[in-house]
This record gives C-alpha cells, sequence and structure tokens, in this order.
C-alpha cells in the first residue's frame, strides 16, 4: 500500500528491509496474501492511525520510553508503561525519595550515573532498559531444542491448514501469528482469564488487523484441567509462537523443550527481548528499547539525525517479521525445532544487512527521520479486515473440548 504524504513525512527506516523479507516469504510459500504487504505499512500502520509524531527521545504515541543523558556521557532508555516499573526506581537510583511520577525528576536522577550501571541495575530488577552504545546479548535467531522430523506431504487430510497455537501478546508474536494466517494457517490466539493481551483494549485498531482470522480462546491458567487441555492442543499443533521469559512459561505448566522433542515436526518460536539463555533469558524488553540495545538510535546518530527513537517500537515488527521466516522456512523443511529470536539482536541484523544492500539510502533515511521531530509519522492507508475479529474466548469450547478429527 503507498505511503500518502510522503513529501511531508520521512520514510521509516528498515521498511525497505521488512518489504524484503515479506516479499521473500511470499515467493517460498507462493502466497499471494504476503505478496500483498509491505514493510511500510505493517511498521507503520499503528503510528499512522493513532496520528503519532517524531518525538526524538521520547518513544511514539504515549511517550512511555525515554533516552537520557548520563553522567558518563551515554544515553540510556528507560520504558515505564507499567506501575510495577516505576515502583522499581527508587532501587534502580538508591534514592527512596525519587518521584516516580515526574521524567524531569527521573531525567536529573539518571544523571548522576553512569549508563552501564543502570543498564545492569536496571536489568537485575527487571526493568525495560537499553543503552545506545551497547552489543546485542544474543544471536537474532538461535535453535535451542531440535526434534523429530515430520513428512507434511503424508498427512491424511488433504484439506489439512497447519495449526498455530499463539501465546504471544502485544504485537511482535502476534504479528508472526498474523503473518502464519496470511499464509493459509489455521491460527488460534490464546489469552489468559487474568491477564488478556492489552492491545485488545488499548489499540483496537492495530489488535484487529493482527489478531483477525484467530480463532480466540480464553485459560484459566489457575487451572489444572484447563492447563492440561491446552497442552493437548499443543501436541496437535504445528507451529507454537510465545513471548514468555523462561520462568514464567515453567509457571504455565508448558515445558517447550519436552514437547518439541516428543511432538515430531513441531516449530516452537520463542521471542524474548535479549535471548533465551544464561543471564539475558532474565532481561525485559520492549520495542522500543530494543531497538535502542540494536544500535538504531546511535545508527541515526552517526548519521546527523540526532539522538532518538527509530520508527514506532520497531523492534517488534522486525521481529514479527523474522519469526514469521523462521517458523515457515522450518514448516518446509519438517524439521522440528524450538526457535529463539531476540528482538534486540534482531533489530541490529535488519540495520546490518541493510547497510550491506544500500548503505546510502539507509543513512539518507536515518538522517531525515532524525531531522524531522514534530512531524507526523508517514501516513498509510489503513489495510481492510480479510478476516473475522473474534470476540474474547469465542472458541474456548471448540478448541479446549473434543480432539478436532480429520
Amino acid at each position: 500500500m503507498p505511503v500518502e504524504d510522503a513529501s511531508t513525512s520521512p520514510a521509516i527506516p528498515l521498511a525497505r528491509w521488512a518489504s524484503r523479507q515479506l516479499q521473500a516469504m511470499a515467493l517460498a510459500q507462493d502466497s499471494r496474501a504476503l505478496a500483498a504487504l509491505d514493510g511500510p505499512t505493517l511498521l507503520g500502520e499503528r503510528g499512522s492511525n493513532g496520528r503519532y509524531v517524531i518525538a526524538g527521545p521520547v518513544s511514539a504515541g504515549l511517550g512511555g520510553s525515554r533516552l537520557l543523558p548520563t553522567r558518563d556521557g551515554g544515553w540510556f532508555a528507560l520504558t515505564l508503561i507499567r506501575d510495577v516499573d516505576r515502583e522499581l526506581l527508587p532501587a534502580l537510583f538508591g534514592d527512596p525519595d525519587v518521584d516516580t511520577g515526574d521524567w524531569s525528576a527521573i531525567a536529573e536522577h539518571v544523571l548522576r550515573h553512569d549508563c552501564d550501571h543502570l543498564v545492569s541495575t536496571g536489568r537485575t530488577l527487571g526493568l525495560p532498559v537499553a543503552s545506545a552504545d551497547e552489543t546485542p546479548a544474543s544471536p537474532p535467531v538461535t535453535v535451542l531444542q531440535q526434534g523429530l522430523r515430520r513428512d507434511r506431504s503424508r498427512d491424511q487430510c488433504r484439506d489439512h491448514r497447519p495449526l498455530v497455537v499463539d501465546l504471544s501478546a502485544t504485537w511482535a508474536g502476534p504479528l508472526a501469528g498474523h503473518l502464519l494466517w496470511q499464509a493459509g494457517m489455521e491460527v488460534v490466539k490464546v489469552e489468559s482469564l487474568t491477564r488478556p493481551d492489552l492491545i485488545r483494549r488499548d489499540d483496537p485498531f492495530t489488535f484487529d488487523r493482527i489478531n483477525q482470522g484467530k480463532a480466540s480462546l480464553l485459560v484459566d491458567f489457575g487451572s489444572g484441567a484447563e492447563k492440561a487441555r491446552l497442552v493437548e492442543l499443543i501436541r496437535r499443533a504445528d507451529v507454537v509462537i510465545e513471548s514468555s521469559r523462561p520462568r514464567a512459561l515453567r509457571q504455565l505448566g508448558i515445558d517447550a523443550d519436552a514437547l518439541v522433542r516428543e511432538v515430531p515436526g513441531l516449530v516452537w518460536l520463542s521471542i524474548t527481548g535479549h535471548g533465551a539463555t544464561a543471564e539475558a533469558a532474565n532481561w525485559t524488553g520492549i520495542g522500543n528499547d530494543c531497538g535502542v540495545a540494536g544500535g538504531l538510535t546511535r545508527a541515526m546518530a552517526e548519521a546527523g539525525g540526532g539522538i532518538g527513537y527509530v520508527g514506532d517500537a520497531i523492534a517488534d515488527p522486525l521481529t514479527g517479521i523474522t519469526a514469521a521466516r523462521e517458523g515457515l522456512a522450518a514448516l518446509r523443511e519438517g524439521a522440528g525445532r524450538r526457535i529463539g529470536l531476540a528482538m534486540s539482536a534482531i533489530a541490529a541484523m535488519a540495520l546490518a544487512e541493510e547497510r550491506a544492500h544500500d548503505e546510502a539510502a539507509l543513512r539518507a533515511e536515518l538522517l531525515a527521520w532524525g531531522l524531522a521531530r514534530g512531524k507526523p509519522f508517514p501516513r498509510v492507508r489503513p489495510r481492510p479486515l480479510r478476516g473475522e475479529v473474534r470476540s474474547l474466548g469465542a472458541d474456548t469450547a471448540r478448541y479446549l473440548g473434543a480432539p478436532v478429527r480429520c
């Protein structure tokens, strides 16, 4: 879909990279639906609909993430979108009297500390933080567990559609599920009874576009019986998408590695902020700060555009596209595997690949974005819905009741 008002709004950097990935997936899958998608739309439709403005060191939308200067000349990205995050600020700064509701007061405290100290302390506390000058701790894509192969050409049902169980929330994981749905798969979105996907309420426009066509399940994770039925559904699946840290997944009673070993051909996509193994597995990461950790802010500064956020939570859509690409490739191979996807490293990978593809064009886009403070995000035409948006829990009984048979 063409971008509107291109004369007044700069292109989102890395949108061309996203378009190339989508076209490669469409070609490999022979999918007209995937071929109709493009990077500017997937990276920009949320900001376009929300009438976002490019705000430099303040993230787009509600401004829940800020880039703040530190004592040693660094730039510290801090995301505060949950009440619990603000409650952790006294521990981050070592000051019980910090005004956690005042960004100016928070900035003053940041300026009293070195950047690496704040990042290390923040991650230990569970805060989504980053440095503009860090190197991602994990590879962008990692095979975490190998499983048995499955020859899908022998599936007994001629009209078999691969089943995707989407346990993720917000943007990256649901976007991956959306792309798999576009590729013709049956996608089931699973939400927690106590913590349904907040984007359903907070951003229904985006929710509808990346969750259209998916069945909706509501699960009480406090019920052993319901969790057992969910695991049985997973055992019938071809793909699972989740975006939980390892500890949270274990608390749900789901052993991803064991399921991948036991279910032939099961493809499991684990999306994390910074990696699924070692210390980085416990770090919290959100799209804006993960983009900073991936080097996008520093790249924009080096291009002459100054310090600021690139795009809108850009690591989310970059990761969603990458996850779908990896999942489709594994399905074609018939390979059972659990694949780890680290958002900060994927942002770094996309940046490096775009530099190799056309460094001059990328540099010009970063410069234009950095100099466009106060201008609106590029406008894109809203995508019409091709599938129904199911009400919360509408399909729970269908999928968690008797097994579906061919």
